[in-house]
């Protein structure tokens, strides 16, 4: 399953797609093949654009193709496309990469190294708590817009949070009443030990979703707890 997030590095905003179920084939697949292939994708044409993904969908085919290379993610930073894979065997790898990329008219750079830990994987390509949080809550925002909803309104949104200990949930509950949230219900099921509803009146625009439960989450965290998204009701 392929997700695409952004995060800011130190050289800037940093576009990432990831697949996030990459790491099921990590103890079978300890090297690491980086291609970085120069294209300013966010500034040519569209028909440009085209044949770089027919070509990075080429490139992707070709190596997965006997089942011992496993395509993990691709970043955008600047003028490169980085494309990652790991596998099972370093030996042919790159006179692969070059069948299919010699013939076009793309600068490119590829590259083999041992990362049996997947230390690369895990630190540069891998979406943080955070950034799955965020990936998630878009997924929601979408379902709402498909039913036809209006993000720039503001409504009153349920953020929900579980904790280990009554302790934790308590003071999580004093610090984010402090920032405006407020104190809905306690939770208490299966699925959710020492659960707690917070409310708080915003909108679903992406800026402002991601400053809340950015927000939000820090606050958890704080406590060791663990942030279990939000939920509203549609507006008419």
């Amino acid at each position: 399953m392929r997700e695409i997030f952004k995060r800011v590095e130190e050289d800037g905003e940093v576009r990432i797609e990831v697949c996030l179920d990459a790491k099921e084939s990590s103890e079978f697949n300890p090297w690491i093949l980086s291609v970085f292939i120069k294209y300013d994708s966010y500034n040519d044409a569209e028909d440009g654009l085209d044949e770089f993904f027919e070509t990075k969908e080429s490139l992707i085919i070709a190596l997965e193709h006997d089942e011992k290379t496993k395509y993990v993610g691709n970043r955008l930073v600047g003028e490169w496309s980085e494309l990652y894979f790991y596998s099972q065997d370093s030996k042919g790898l790159e006179a692969k990469v070059a069948n299919i990329l010699k013939p076009t008219k793309y600068m490119y750079e590829a590259n083999v190294v041992k990362d049996a830990a997947w230390e690369f994987f895990d630190f540069n390509i891998f979406p943080n708590d955070l950034e799955l949080c965020l990936m998630q809550s878009q997924k929601i925002v979408e379902h709402i817009q498909d039913e036809g909803d209006k993000t720039e309104l503001v409504r009153e949104v349920e953020h929900y949070a579980s904790f280990e200990t009554p302790t934790q949930k308590q003071r999580f509950i004093e610090s984010a009443e402090k920032n405006g949230f407020v104190f809905k219900a306690d939770i208490e099921d299966e699925e959710m030990q020492h659960g707690v509803a917070l409310v708080k009146e915003h909108n679903l625009d992406s800026i402002e979703l991601a400053k809340v439960v950015s927000q939000i989450h820090e606050l958890i965290k704080l406590e060791n707890g663990e942030y279990e998204l939000w939920s509203t009701t549609l507006e008419e």
